[in-house]
Formats: C-alpha cells, sequence, structure tokens
C-alpha cells in the first residue's frame, strides 16, 4: 500500500490523500484553504466592487488562480507519480470547505472518478458548483452513512464502508476502503459525540468490527493531539446558548446571533432558543442560504419552517432598513462569525448597510475564531469597533468540532491499526499526536509517521 499525502499535513486546511494498492488509485477528499481563500479576495477586492457596480458578474475562482494563492492541494504530484490516471474514485468525508470546496477546481482532473459523498455533503458540491458556473465532468454518488458499496478497480474489487460520524456539520463518515493489503481508514474529522442535539451518536459497533477485520493504515485528525481535555459535545453548547439567551435585555435592543453556515444542529439550536424571544428570527446572508437550503433539500433541516431566510443583497439591504426602524422585532442570524470581508456584520460596521448598531444591542458569536492570523486580526478589529459602540458581545458560546487525546486513544482502542499517521494540522499540532502513539506501542518512522505535503509513504 501506498499513501501520497497531497495535503492538509502541514496547515489547517486543504485536505486531501490518496492510496494506491497495485493499479488502482483513491482519494479521500479534496479540500480549500481558507487563508489562501481569503488572500486571493483581498487581491480581487477591487475588480469585484468595479464588476459588482456595473452589473457585471463577478469573476469566479480559477484553477490557476487557486493554486497560486495555495488555496488547493498541489494534486500535480500525482503526475509526478504516474497515479493520475488510475484513480478509480474520490471520497468526501464531509461537507466542510477544506474537505470538499477543492473538489469542484480540480476533480475533473480525474474524469475517470466517481465521486462518492453523503446527502448533506453532496448538495453542498453541487450548490459551488453551480455558484462558480462549473461543469464537473465525474460522475456523482450520493450514499448514505453507515452504507456499503463494491468498485471494481483495474487489479480486482474493493469494498468501501461510510461509517457515522459525529461532527460540527451533518452527515459525516469515516471513509474505509477495503483491500488485500488492509483496511486504509481516514478518521479526518475526528469527534466523538455520545450525546449529539441533531442525529445518532458515532456508529461504535461498525468501528469494532473494522477493527477486528484488521486496519492497516489509520490517518487522524491529529489537531488537538496535545489537548487531554476533551472539548465537550452539542449539549454543552446548547446549554452555554441558554445561559447566554438568558442574558439578553432590552425590549428594543437589537438581537443578533452568528456561527459557522454548516452548522446545522448550532444553528437548530439557536433557533429553539431565539423562539423564546417571541422575536421573528430572520437568517441573513449566502452562505447561510447555501447550507439551509441543502440540509432542507435532504430533509435534515428540522427549523426550516421556523425562519424566513433572506438571500440576495437588495432583499437584505431591505430587510435591514425595516431593522433599522423596528429593533425589536427580530431576531437575526447572520454571517461575519470570523468578520470576514463581505459578510453581513463586516458590512455593517463600514457603514455599507442602512442599519446601525447602537450602544445596548446585543450579538452572540457560536463560534471561535479560527486560529489563523488574518482571522485573529480581523476579529479583534471588529470586536473593539462594537464595544467602542456599546455592544454588548457573548464570545466562544462554543464547542469545537475536533477531538482530543482520549478521542484518539479511543480510536486506537477500537481500530488496533498496523500504521497511524497524524494529518490536519501543522508540524507542531501533529506532533503530541507521535508521543500519544507511542503510549501504544507505534514507533516513530516504523509504525507511526510524520509526513507532509506531497509525501509518498509506502507501507
Amino acid at each position: 500500500m501506498e499513501i501520497c499525502t497531497i495535503g492538509g499535513y502541514e496547515q489547517v486546511g486543504k485536505n486531501m490523500t490518496a492510496v494506491k494498492v497495485d493499479e488502482d488509485v483513491f482519494i479521500f477528499d479534496m479540500g480549500l484553504y481558507i487563508p489562501g481563500i481569503v488572500e486571493l479576495q483581498e487581491e480581487n477586492l477591487l475588480e469585484y466592487a468595479s464588476r459588482f457596480k456595473k452589473g457585471k458578474p463577478i469573476q469566479r475562482y480559477t484553477e490557476q488562480k487557486l493554486r497560486e494563492f495555495g488555496a488547493i492541494p498541489d494534486d500535480r504530484v500525482l503526475d509526478k507519480l504516474g497515479w493520475r490516471n488510475k484513480v478509480r474514485a474520490i471520497f468526501i468525508s464531509h461537507a466542510h470547505l477544506d474537505h470538499v470546496g477543492g473538489a469542484p477546481y480540480i476533480a475533473n482532473r480525474y474524469p475517470q472518478a466517481t465521486i462518492y459523498a453523503t446527502p448533506f455533503t453532496m448538495k453542498i458540491l453541487e450548490a459551488i458548483v453551480e455558484d462558480e458556473k462549473i461543469k464537473i465532468r465525474n460522475r456523482l454518488r450520493t450514499v448514505k452513512p453507515d452504507s456499503s458499496h463494491i468498485i471494481k478497480g483495474k487489479s480486482g474489487t474493493y469494498k468501501i464502508d461510510f461509517i457515522h460520524a459525529t461532527h460540527s456539520t451533518i452527515h459525516c463518515v469515516f471513509p474505509a476502503l477495503h483491500t488485500k493489503e488492509g483496511i486504509f481508514f481516514y478518521g479526518l474529522d475526528l469527534k466523538f459525540d455520545n450525546y449529539p442535539t441533531l442525529g445518532q451518536p458515532p456508529n461504535y459497533k461498525k468501528l469494532k468490527e473494522i477493527g477486528r477485520k484488521g486496519v492497516k493504515v489509520l490517518v487522524v485528525d491529529a489537531l488537538y493531539s496535545g489537548t487531554e481535555t476533551k472539548p465537550g459535545g452539542e449539549k454543552i453548547a446548547e446549554h452555554m446558548l441558554e445561559d447566554a439567551f438568558s442574558k439578553l435585555r432590552g425590549r428594543n435592543s437589537a438581537f443578533f446571533a452568528t456561527t459557522f453556515s454548516s452548522h446545522i444542529e448550532r444553528l437548530n439550536n439557536i433557533v429553539k432558543f431565539a423562539s423564546k424571544t417571541g422575536r421573528e428570527i430572520v437568517f441573513l446572508g449566502r452562505s447561510l442560504n447555501k447550507y439551509v437550503d441543502a440540509a432542507s433539500k435532504v430533509n435534515s433541516c428540522p427549523f426550516r419552517k421556523k425562519i424566513k431566510l433572506i438571500k440576495y443583497r437588495r432583499q437584505i439591504e431591505a430587510f435591514l432598513k425595516k431593522l433599522e426602524k423596528n429593533r425589536g422585532r427580530y431576531f437575526v442570524v447572520c454571517t461575519g462569525h470570523q468578520a470576514e470581508e463581505n459578510s453581513i456584520l463586516d458590512r455593517i460596521i463600514k457603514g455599507q448597510t442602512s442599519f446601525n448598531f447602537k450602544s445596548g444591542d446585543h450579538i452572540l458569536f457560536s463560534s471561535s475564531v479560527i486560529p489563523v492570523p488574518v482571522n485573529i486580526l480581523a476579529r479583534e478589529r471588529l470586536d473593539n469597533k462594537l464595544r467602542k459602540i456599546g455592544v454588548k458581545i457573548q464570545a466562544d458560546v462554543h464547542v469545537h468540532g475536533h477531538g482530543s487525546r482520549e478521542d484518539m486513544r479511543d480510536l486506537f482502542e477500537l481500530l488496533k491499526p498496523k500504521h497511524v499517521i497524524p494529518a490536519h494540522g501543522t508540524l507542531q499540532q501533529e506532533t503530541p499526536f507521535i508521543e500519544l502513539a507511542s503510549e501504544y506501542g507505534y514507533k516513530l518512522g516504523e509504525t507511526s509517521h510524520l509526513s507532509s505535503n506531497g509525501k509518498l509513504l509506502k507501507l
């Protein structure tokens, strides 16, 4: 078994791994690197603004531009290895952009490969393709969590299991590829939540079964491999939200909440408590619209009928004008928790809308700041501006979606893999995983492997 760790082994993002057995290659994830996208957006901001004012379509991202800014995995390594035409299938683990966002731009390099994804993930992929006006030549196959499928390769047949997993979006799976060399298990992203507030707990029964059959390689999310404390499940976040909502004051004050648009479970809990305020709940922003619409299409959005969803810029502007005059009537859920350029919060704070925050208004950030310099700086600026106005901020009303060392120990014991490879972080974030693996007898360079982007491992 040969493994090419294409992306996501030196940073948080652009996850992509290829596995080769004989003459058959399988790809796991094709993700974006969000800081690279932000840099690209900033460079093209003036051009975007000019085209928008003239009513011209905004130029979509191109593969060339994304490569220039390091925003997609450098999968050209597969050309050098002679693997490109041997790719039989592409498996997408879940709907986060650092796992699926690169597929519209590079999957066409493997037109012979079928893309497999769960219903929500596939709808997100289709939405990106539609937004970017891209045509994907690959066959798309929607699969259910906890389903198994047979794939015919040149050197034989392979079984792929899509094992239900819990994370900070819905329809997440661990793909496990059965080969004559043993099972390749792709554990991105890892978090065991035994009491989710939407959906089922992880499928431990299947994980134990996989472990008994023989896992040759485990690639695992090691982002928090240096942290012993468990992050807490969504039940904890639900209690944090309940407490945060109890602190909202002011009959004529504006109430805002923001979180990750893909976090359908969290949005469901926000709507649950927002409903108790007696205010009309309004969702603002393109990304919220995209994810809520995708969840609705696959019958996984229990709160859809309780909210009003506003997508287009003119409609948003008209609503914000109404909100300015009647602040106590609405509860707003919007984009901008990372202070992203052109998000709703960003536009409001820059004075680009008819609504202006006032002293006594409330904003609830049900998210953490993604720890990259561009996000940290942007949120500091946004928070400082809001505090100067007198807006009451409740930040970090959140539990993150990545497991600690305890989750990794659980996975070791369930799967008993022969080899382990940490992923989904920088070298600094992945190194503690190697120390943890040594607890279970793994030896660096023999059975535990610290890799880098573009590296080839032969096991």
